[in-house]
């Protein structure tokens, strides 16, 4: 196993409760950040530490903190984004879990660093018991002295509050969350003007995932220098991955950015392999919104090199033949998968979360879903594969928020690596009425009949 830095105290009975937090350690990088360091040096730590935001979109956390307007006067608030509702995606509701008290004390810590003096985190409405679980841990904050006024007597005031959204994808884009967090619907706004200058209340605002400030007391304690030593390259320190679908041992690991594919996927350490030693047909590494990689570009990429679980590595080749590390939700297929079906369900996903503010968006996820089912069952004409293609080439970068490239990215690489399927599916319709017809009859076994008819 890796090295472990969110994941370290995780088995530590009652790690939970605060006095078990912090008798072992926590809350000691508010000790340092208040009462040794100056807002500045700690964002310094954050850029040197390399670290990239966990959410999905891989913008270096320190860089993003540079941004924030310190000239206006006004207040200044940072958001935590807890709202994970990425299909695939589970690794901050463990966190939250099972030790919340570290996301409290990297609030406090990257608060004080980004001169906030009130704080949020907004969390994804069917997390009610998690809700729950942060409202008490930072009652417990609050009662010995880390939230409120003048903490540890430095003169610095915070006030951190938990806001439970109402279930709706579209509020993990940060504009839709402050706009939810103001009270109104939560549609995107129109950049510019970033949040960084014009956020919560038109006050200059940041917003990080919880993996990324849950990563800042570690960063703080021991030097943004000696977390960039650990991950390769530009993808720096460790990676909580959502691990989900046919493999032995589903869920929540810490890995050191630069693993191999291979070995998370084989090892026993981590995924231990396929269950039922079935064959790997498909992976989705990142969470729904990212392509689909079939099995020949799983472990290595198009270049023939080993397939890394990096932010380089995994977008190797671009969406042409590479994918994206996402938000980490790491999604395994064996061959009894029906890559329609799971498109169609993608699909039908983003056609709901749609906020429909924009005319590509609202209309195009509902075209794909449509499509995508006729074709699923047996419906399906020779022309709407290339239908396909159309609708979510004219969504993809139409839109206010990636929303809309989320929807449409998947479908494109179904298509892209999995077209003689939708081709069967549209040949053969008798053949796909059974619900589970690739379980008894995979797709390798059938695909010389593709094969023969399109000669």
């Amino acid at each position: 196993m890796g090295r472990k830095i969110l994941l370290e105290k995780i088995n530590i009975p009652g790690i939970k409760t605060y006095e078990v937090y912090r008798q072992n350690g926590g809350y000691a990088s508010v000790e340092k950040a208040l009462k040794q360091m100056t807002p500045d040096e700690i964002t310094e730590e954050v850029k040197t530490s390399g670290i990239r935001g966990r959410g999905g979109a891989g913008f270096p956390v320190g860089m993003k903190w540079s941004f924030i307007d310190k000239k206006s006067g006004r207040p200044r608030h940072l958001v935590c984004n807890a709202d994970e509702s990425e299909p695939g995606t589970f690794k901050d509701r463990f966190l939250m879990e099972y030790i919340p008290h570290l996301l409290i004390e990297g609030m406090i810590t990257s608060s004080y660093a980004l001169g906030a003096n009130l704080s949020y985190i907004y969390i994804r409405g069917e997390y009610m018991w998690v809700f729950k679980i942060l409202e008490r841990a930072i009652k417990e904050a609050y009662a010995a002295g880390w939230l409120g006024k003048n903490i540890l007597g430095t003169g610095y005031d915070l006030d951190l509050h938990v806001h439970c959204g109402a279930g709706a994808y579209i509020c993990g884009e940060e504009t839709a969350l402050i706009e939810s967090l103001e009270g109104k619907r939560g549609n995107p706004r129109i950049k510019p003007p970033f949040p960084a200058v014009s956020g919560l209340w038109q006050n200059p605002t940041v917003v990080n995932n919880v993996e990324s400030i849950s990563a800042v007391p570690w960063i703080v304690l021991n030097s943004g220098e000696e977390y960039a030593k650990i991950g390769i390259g530009r993808s720096t320190g460790t990676k909580l991955i959502s691990a989900s679908g046919h493999i032995k041992n589903p869920g929540v690991y810490e890995i050191e950015l630069g693993l191999s594919v291979e070995e998370f996927m084989n090892s026993d350490e981590y995924l231990g392999g396929m269950i039922d030693d079935r064959p790997l047909k498909a992976l989705v590494p990142g969470g729904s919104s990212v392509p689909i990689l079939p099995v020949n570009l799983i472990y290595k990429t198009a270049n023939g090199d080993d397939r890394l679980m990096t932010y380089e590595s995994l977008a190797d080749g671009g969406f042409a033949t590479g994918s994206a590390m996402g938000s980490g939700g790491f999604i395994v297929y064996n061959d009894t998968t029906c890559i329609v079906r799971n498109t169609w369900n993608f699909s039908r996903f983003y056609h709901h979360e749609s906020c429909g503010q924009c005319t590509p968006c609202r209309e195009g996820t509902g075209w794909l879903e449509k499509i995508l089912w006729r074709i699923e069952n047996g419906q399906g004409r020779e022309e709407d594969i290339e239908l396909l293609w159309s609708i979510q080439s004219k969504i993809e970068g139409n839109t206010i928020c990636p929303l809309g490239d989320a929807a449409s990215w998947p479908v494109a690489a179904a298509i892209r690596h999995f077209r003689e399927e939708f081709e069967y599916h549209i040949r053969f319709p008798e053949k796909i009425k059974n619900r589970d017809h690739f379980v008894a009859e995979p797709f390798e076994k059938v695909r010389h009949l593709v094969t023969k008819q399109t000669v």
